[in-house]
């Protein structure tokens, strides 16, 4: 079903993107990948390596990433998407079926740092991408956020609850949706959007609270919990999310459809604490004022992605991050 089909991932050398690349050439896709590599650039990594906490650790890493796109033969194009005629030179050359787009600013707190940077690396190359392919495309696959809804108002969230984004990164995650949806009444763009949330799994550099525990705990340094640790999150292995986006390319279903695809079943960061020290018993913990910024979340529910298009996720957190705390350990080793 998915053999030969030509498939372009921008933001692909990031950390959803390569591990998206790669499930995708196992299932014979004609994939290809499109990054400036702004973030995920090895030159930049080193030039600020003293802003970093682990540079050493975040170069392995992203070392390991290209060594995989280029073992797999998934070709990397190097491009601005910033640039409307470069990258619609690229796109017209290529000719994608699907265009799964998740070139963005992937940190809240990054966003809300430097807003005008996260603009440029979100609305702007979304906006580009949409134009350049508003009228020759099979589907065009949005990576959202569970952030777009705010502040949880229910226990299991629908993709119907009404959005209420707190902070630069939820609104222009939002924003980004409303402006596909608006593509898709002018143009008849076959959009899907996803809302994913606290994402974890290997190779991921961009500090995410699950990467963040582990190299801490590594690197003997203190933990820093913002709030008192009983706030949950529903935490999703990269693999589910990866399996949740083949899922929506396979489907008619998902076609001009929402989709929370998480594992369905929220945890609290003490919980995730839990599980780390299970491997760092002497691991140093601290709790920290809760930053104003960041919703109260919780579970998402993934009902609508069960029937639709037969998401079944496999990885909760008991399962998933031992694995990555594992994977973790052996690349550190190698440094």
């Amino acid at each position: 079903m998915l053999k030969n089909k030509k498939i372009l991932i921008t933001g692909g050398a990031g950390f959803i993107g390569h591990n998206l690349a790669l499930r995708l050439k196992e299932l014979e896709c004609n994939v290809e990948v499109v990054d400036s590599l702004n973030v995920n650039n090895i030159y930049n990594l080193k030039k600020n390596e003293n802003k970093l906490p682990y540079p050493k650790l975040a170069l392995k890493i992203l070392n390991q990433r290209f060594f995989l796109l280029k073992k797999n033969k998934i070709k990397l194009n190097i491009i601005d998407i910033k640039n409307f005629k470069k990258i619609n030179k690229y796109v017209k050359k290529f000719k994608p079926e699907i265009v799964i787009h998740l070139s963005a600013v992937s940190h809240a707190a990054r966003s809300n740092k430097d807003p005008q940077h996260t603009f440029d690396n979100s609305l702007v190359t979304l906006q580009n991408m949409l134009e350049i392919t508003k009228n020759n495309i099979k589907q065009f696959i949005f990576l959202s956020s569970s952030m777009v809804y705010g502040n949880f108002t229910k226990k299991n969230v629908k993709e119907d609850q009404e959005c209420k984004p707190i902070g630069i990164y939820g609104a222009l995650k939002f924003s980004a949706e409303k402006l596909i949806k608006g593509y898709s009444q002018v143009y008849d763009l076959p959009y899907t959007i996803i809302r994913p949330s606290a994402l974890y799994g290997e190779r991921c550099i961009s500090r995410r609270v699950g990467q963040i525990f582990i190299e801490s705990a590594l690197n003997k340094s203190k933990i820093l919990i913002n709030g008192d640790g009983k706030e949950k999150l529903d935490f999703t292995y990269i693999d589910d999310l990866v399996d949740g986006i083949v899922c929506a390319i396979k489907s008619k279903n998902s076609i001009k459809e929402t989709f929370n695809i998480t594992f369905g079943n929220s945890k609290s960061i003490n919980f995730l604490l839990d599980r780390l020290k299970k491997e760092f018993p002497k691991a140093n913990v601290d709790y920290i004022k809760r930053d104003k910024l960041m919703p109260v979340r919780g579970t998402l529910n993934i009902t609508k992605a069960k029937k639709l298009i037969n998401f079944s996720p496999q990885w909760s957190l008991n399962k998933g991050y031992p694995k990555y705390i594992k994977w973790y350990k052996k690349i550190y080793k190698m440094l």
